[in-house]
């Protein structure tokens, strides 16, 4: 079924393409301009969205064998992935059941057991408290009630993604709409790791709204990559997660072929963007290397950071390598020095109060949709009203 909707979606942007014509709502959005920097707005999109909803965090490629592990601090919440002896993928917070120390130190590991830099508190992959520095002088405890405290965990596509509130109960199934069942296409459970740099922005909205904006291309990037790019956007959406397709020279040489014979490579162009922090694109270095940029809140409503992550197809070789790191740093200077540096520009305008709305075009049907998804969210005040957002969704839209 994932393939015949690839199929339709590059039937629908070559339509448009040859029409001219792209995606429009009904009508220009209006949405308030405090909403990219009022603290109070801020701080409920971390506790409602954030803090709530199921968020992308790892690969399951770097997590390949038992005992290999992932530690990621996510807007104050320390996280741990672990593949587990079992095989399994799991997810704890990171802190000792004893006094709170964080076990390990952000970043990638392989390890058996987690013992705590404190008391030397140990555990095992999947969590339970196995060994304790003097048990006998510690006193009487019940080690069932003490292992690390788990997070609710789904790996799918080659991509695992982990709830920040361990008493959640969100259907991931719900939140994905078959999402993933698409992303399985792109073939992130085949690809390698092989870059990560982090780029500071403005509010996340901000750094985010350009993710789902084609119409800034040939204008912002006018001197670097988007010259020859079209503006226009052709929008697909599966809940709050949405595609973006343009013009693209892939789709021209499928004219004239039976789709049945459509490669899938040549099917998953565009950029994908999973609610509410990840952007996904595609460019060429030796093979197809994906950026993945992984957006997260800073500590106030004017910031935020951005994690790219490049995810090639193959292990490169030494040539490979120096054009993967060549294209680390032309994008590193494209979001940084473009898109990011308008970015914090507009934040400091927008406080300002010199304009008290922003407007989202006919055109701009993506940025329309993930505005009303955010405001949806925020309004659902308890674990029915989420999940009732997350299933029933924001109505219809373009």
């Amino acid at each position: 079924m994932s393939r015949e909707e690839l199929v339709e979606m590059a039937r629908r942007t070559m339509e448009h393409s040859k029409n001219g014509t792209q995606s429009q709502t009904e009508s220009v959005v209006r949405i308030p301009a405090k909403h990219y920097y009022d603290p109070e707005r801020w701080q409920l999109e971390v506790d409602r969205i954030f803090k709530r909803l199921p968020l992308m965090l790892g690969f399951s490629s770097e997590l390949r064998e038992p005992g290999s592990y992932r530690a990621v601090d996510v807007v104050g919440v320390p996280v741990l992935m672990v593949r587990g002896e079992d095989g399994a993928m799991r997810a704890f917070v990171n802190t000792c059941s004893h006094r709170g120390a964080q076990l390990v130190d952000e970043g990638n590991g392989e390890a058996r057991r987690f013992t705590c830099p404190y008391h030397a508190w140990s555990y095992n992959t999947s969590g339970d408290l196995v060994g304790m520095l003097d048990a006998k002088d510690f006193g009487e405890v019940d080690r069932s009630c003490l292992g690390l405290t788990p997070l609710p965990v789904t790996e799918r596509a080659g991509l695992i993604w982990v709830v920040l509130n361990p008493k959640s109960t969100v259907d991931f199934d719900a939140f994905l709409h078959g999402y993933d069942d698409i992303l399985e296409h792109l073939g992130f459970d085949k690809c390698h790791v092989v870059g990560r740099q982090s780029i500071a922005g403005a509010n996340w909205k901000v750094a985010y709204d350009g993710y789902l904006d084609f119409y800034h291309l040939p204008i912002l990037h006018k001197n670097t990559f988007g010259a020859d790019i079209s503006s226009k956007a052709i929008y697909f959406s599966w809940g709050p997660h949405q595609r973006v397709t343009g013009p693209d020279r892939h789709y021209g040489t499928l004219i004239d072929t039976p789709d049945g014979d459509w490669e899938d490579e040549k099917l998953i162009g565009g950029v994908w963007t999973i609610f509410p922090h990840i952007s996904v694109a595609a460019f060429d270095a030796g093979g197809k290397v994906y950026m993945v940029s992984q957006l997260f809140p800073g500590s106030n409503a004017d910031e935020s950071v951005t994690v790219q992550h490049f995810l090639h197809t193959m292990p490169p070789d030494e040539e490979q390598a120096q054009l993967v790191t060549d294209r680390m740093a032309f994008l590193r200077y494209v979001v940084q020095e473009e898109d990011y540096k308008t970015g914090i520009a507009m934040q400091k305008a927008l406080k300002t109060g010199a304009k008290s709305e922003v407007l989202f075009g006919r055109n701009e049907g993506g940025g329309q949709r993930f505005h009303r998804w955010v405001q949806a969210l925020i309004d659902a005040e308890d674990d029915a009203a989420l999940d009732r957002v997350i299933r029933e969704g924001i109505g219809a839209t373009a």
